[in-house]
């Protein structure tokens, strides 16, 4: 596996691999891996020749106040990790190289940025929107791997894609868990043993939602009260939110309608560390509801 630190190189070695005919896959992550962004290292090794992993903890994406000093970073051990799992190329840039002095682009995406995870962490969505373009350009794919855990962000991808005109084929995989249901996240190494146990509410206020909808419940507001009732069995969790969305449009409809796919989401803060998860869910017809 090969290491490349600058968006120059990484720009040179991306056209050769273009020009020999080799279909690109990237992985855009910001490191400290775990089997979740394995998983997703190995889809792109099945859809493409040449696979490359970023690897940059993204400033502008978190809210001050948030845990960007205290992100865990490993360099050494992500690499070893990354070649392990079928990377070509680790783009490890620095700061600078990425945002270097006089840098003054941002890219914002409205409307689907606008709730949830945008209401809650104000710019976000726009540090996201810019670094992924950035990432695009430096890397050049034909296909973009992300992981289904942060749902909204794929949409918000799947937007810039669509209106930049980037030819590249946007990939969701599935949410990789832990034994006990937990999704896995590099910020789950804040939690204490205490903590950590705790979190499992999470998944388990989804389930008891997805559980409603293939029972035939369609009304929004009743799932949403669900998980917040779930999520209210652990008194030390403060939750951000618990909803339930049209899963393309994060439209929230007062009843969804059979055939629509829902996803539930949440987010919750236990101790210093927020957490979020999300679920989707197929509202079936009337005849095909589990009893």
């Amino acid at each position: 596996m090969e290491l490349i630190v600058t968006v120059h190189q990484m720009q040179q070695y991306a056209e050769q691999q273009r020009c020999a005919g080799r279909r690109i896959a990237v992985v855009p992550t910001m490191g400290y891996f775990h089997e979740g962004h394995l998983s997703l290292i190995r889809r792109a090794r099945q859809l493409a020749d040449t696979v490359i992993t970023t690897l940059f903890v993204n400033p502008t994406q978190f809210a001050p106040g948030e845990d960007y000093q205290r992100y865990p970073r490993d360099l050494e051990r992500d690499s070893q990790l990354a070649e392990r799992s079928g990377c070509d190329v680790l783009f490890a840039p620095s700061l600078d190289e990425v945002y270097p002095q006089g840098y003054a682009t941002t890219i914002t995406v409205h409307g689907i940025t606008e709730k949830f995870e945008g209401a809650f962490r104000p710019g976000h969505f726009q540090g996201v929107a810019t670094i992924v373009a950035k990432l695009f350009l430096a890397t050049k794919p034909h296909v973009a791997v992300f992981g289904q855990k942060d749902w909204q962000q794929t949409l918000v991808v799947r937007q810039l894609v669509r209106d930049l005109n980037f030819a590249i084929e946007i990939v969701v995989a599935p949410t990789v868990r832990e034994p006990d249901g937990l999704a896995m996240s590099s910020r789950n190494v804040y939690l204490s043993p205490g903590e950590r146990q705790k979190a499992t509410v999470l998944y388990r206020a989804l389930q008891r939602a997805h559980c409603l909808v293939k029972q035939g419940e369609r009304r929004r507001l009743v799932l949403v009260h669900a998980m917040e009732a779930e999520l209210r069995q652990v008194p030390e969790l403060s939750i951000d939110y618990a909803a339930a969305a049209e899963a393309m449009t994060l439209e929230e409809p007062e009843e969804f309608t059979a055939g629509q796919t829902v996803v539930l989401l949440v987010a919750a803060r236990i101790g210093a560390t927020r957490l979020i998860d999300n679920d989707l869910v197929q509202v079936p017809s009337s005849e095909d509801a589990c009893a």
